[in-house]
């Protein structure tokens, strides 16, 4: 079995912070999506990304994993757990069921799987003529682009069901869907799909899928909540003068007119322009001012007029106080 370094999956140091290692993923996650990757092995690559979150973004499974991580691997790379060792955050907690380790390695199956492929092969779990048991709930996660999350879409997802074969053993079978996303979709919102998840067993009723969106990284836009902020770079003489500019929003660009006086970080409020919801949000515009690379002589000598113009202004007089 092969050792998996998680830290260096994601690109991250093992003392890295759970905003850090979240950052890591949704960045990694979005390089190598396979909707949009032309990476080699992006789909391999996507699992790993996905595994290693799995384990460092919850502090139990974190633990024991920098446990593990000392007790190190062989010099070919291959690793056996410590003698007796025994996860106390197995998988299966958190939501997951058994059905989802499919999409996860031998290393991390051993470590926090719990035993689930050994009972599946055994036929455990399914004994008893006239047995009547709800099928597991299976969770699965989709990656969106905000401008996906923003307008509504169709997606496929991938999934793995648990199901008895004819001899009452557990196999895993892979499921495919087209699922309609609604707009308006948040960062850990829930679609729940009564009766896509494993079939019931003796009758009885299948489990549901749920389906946890994550949003992918933007290169503009951030999100808090409902709100869409984006941070907009004016000229100083925009931000002094006051000026209408052109503002990117996820329904197309609008005019924002920039009040005289602005300043750095003042915040402006476009109603409605966040995502759609009840009530909808809205888009909040963070100003920010910006400086020229370089100045010409004759803008250097009108800097120099405007510093004797505006002698008595200082703007660390709070610092002297």
């Amino acid at each position: 079995m092969d050792f998996k370094d998680y830290y260096k999956v994601l690109g991250v140091s093992e003392k890295a912070t759970p905003e850090e290692i979240k950052k890591a993923y949704r960045k990694l996650a979005r390089k190598y999506h396979p909707d949009v990757s032309k990476e080699p092995e992006a789909e391999v690559k996507f699992k790993d990304v996905g595994e290693a979150y799995e384990v460092l973004k919850d502090p139990d499974k974190r633990a024991e994993y920098d446990q593990l991580r000392q007790y190190g691997a062989r010099g070919d790379g291959s690793f056996e757990p410590p003698p007796g060792w025994q996860s106390r955050s197995p998988f299966g907690g958190g939501g997951y069921t058994e059905a989802d380790a499919e999409s996860f390695s031998d290393f991390f199956e051993q470590m926090f799987g719990g035993g689930g492929r050994g009972r599946g092969a055994s036929g455990f779990g399914f004994g008893g003529a006239g047995m009547r048991r709800r099928g597991e709930d299976v969770h699965a996660r989709l990656a969106l682009f905000l401008e996906e999350a923003y307008n509504g879409c169709e997606k496929q997802v991938q999934f793995d069901v648990t199901e008895p074969d004819d001899h009452g053993r557990l196999v895993r079978r892979r499921k495919t869907l087209n699922v309609k996303i609604p707009a308006g979709m948040r960062e850990g919102q829930h679609i729940r799909l009564k009766g896509q998840g494993s079939p019931g067993i003796g009758g009885g009723e299948n489990g549901d899928l749920f389906i946890e969106v994550e949003l992918a990284p933007h290169p503009l836009f951030t999100v808090d909540g409902r709100d869409i902020i984006l941070t907009l770079p004016v000229a100083p003489w925009e931000a002094a003068l006051g000026a209408t500019v052109t503002v990117p929003t996820l329904a197309g660009k609008v005019k924002l007119k920039v009040p005289k006086g602005a300043a750095a970080g003042q915040k402006l409020r476009l109603k409605g322009r966040g995502l759609p919801g009840k009530p909808d949000g809205d888009q909040i515009v963070v100003l920010q001012v910006a400086l020229p690379k370089g100045h010409s002589d004759k803008a250097e000598e009108l800097y120099r007029q405007l510093a004797e113009e505006e002698r008595e202004f200082n703007p660390r007089s709070h610092m002297n106080a």
